[in-house]
């Protein structure tokens, strides 16, 4: 009988829209559409797959990909239409030159509204054979893309959402759940509200809760500017049983950080750059792996991951990066295997 692998791999979660659902959109071809993603994954050998977030698909899809709308215009308290001295003021913001609109404004108290994860992650999780995970955009990032008309504070208005995705949270039977952040990596001064806030969604889950966090990508764009330095008391603050994190794409150095890591968090790395469109080799993904062991110490690291979401790339470009993931971890620990005997 094989040996189960010591360090699981697992996607983050977007995967390319496929065309012919974009060109003939249903809710059975989306279904469709999801059992390809979870089946490409399992094919490929991955670990813990995603449904590529395909309960999102809005074939209107704005520029997130359903990141921020799918969660918010459903919910209690909110406006989808924006007034046109609203969309100034918004565009005037600093760190949402990434977004033409806001995608809506906050007019009374949040609360789940319509909103429904449970369902969403039910119907794909009952169509995978591997464990699974469902992820959910986190409260700061839904946060501070809003206009808000009634908290006038955003660390409030940040904890109502939180409170609102608790509730959901508490009914998801996925495996993992992961909340993902990528507005924080900018804006690392607001860490202490921001980590009450997501704390309160991650207590909620009543399997395997996990965070991402990275520096966005739009058009192949980091979005944000900082450094995992500033983020490290965030981390370790956090409620959480790994944390998934962008680091094939940043600087080598930056690795270090992650020794003061609360040694209870197993350590998602980041491997394969999403940023690039040059599929890495299994000899590249291990060599990641033998470098970051080094740095942050043997057995330290829990998951192996693309840096973000699939989805800016083309799907045999994403295919190849899945692939090599599971090959990679897999010639790492045939050579560890080898060094030990």
């Amino acid at each position: 009988m094989a040996q189960r692998p010591r360090i699981k791999t697992t996607v983050v979660g977007s995967y390319p829209m496929p065309d012919w659902l974009v060109a003939l959109p249903s809710e059975q071809a989306v279904l469709d559409a999801t059992r390809v993603v979870i089946h490409t994954q399992e094919k490929a050998g991955i670990d813990l797959v995603c449904d590529g977030e395909l309960s999102r698909f809005d074939v209107n899809h704005p520029e997130t990909n359903g990141m921020i709308e799918y969660f918010v215009k459903p919910m209690a308290g909110i406006r989808s239409a924006v007034t046109f001295d609203e969309l100034l003021g918004y565009r005037a913001q600093r760190g949402m030159g990434f977004r033409t609109r806001p995608p809506a404004v906050v007019d009374g108290p949040i609360g789940s509204g319509t909103l429904d994860l449970p369902q969403a992650c039910n119907r794909a999780k009952h169509l995978a054979s591997h464990p699974f995970k469902f992820t959910l955009t986190g409260p700061h990032m839904l946060a501070k893309t809003l206009i808000d008309r009634h908290y006038k504070s955003l660390p409030d208005l940040t904890m109502s959402i939180a409170a609102a995705l608790a509730e959901q949270v508490a009914h998801l039977d996925a495996d993992v759940v992961q909340i993902d952040e990528a507005n924080l990596p900018g804006n690392p001064d607001e860490w202490q509200w921001a980590a009450a806030a997501i704390n309160r969604v991650l207590d909620a889950v009543k399997t395997l809760p996990a965070v991402h966090l990275c520096f966005g990508n739009y058009g192949g764009q980091s979005i944000q500017k900082g450094a995992w330095t500033k983020l490290i008391d965030y981390l370790n603050a956090l409620h959480v049983d790994h944390i998934v994190m962008e680091t094939a794409h940043r600087p080598q150095e930056e690795l270090a950080v992650f020794r003061d890591l609360r040694p209870e968090i197993g350590f998602g790395l980041g491997v394969v750059d999403i940023k690039s469109t040059e599929i890495e080799s299994a000899d590249h993904v291990a060599r990641m792996i033998e470098r970051a062991e080094s740095v942050i110490g043997q057995d330290r690291i829990a998951y192996i991951h693309p840096d973000c979401g699939f989805w800016m790339l083309k799907r045999s470009i994403a295919d190849g990066k899945i692939r090599a993931l599971v090959a990679g971890r897999d010639l790492f620990e045939g050579r560890r295997g080898a060094h030990a005997a």
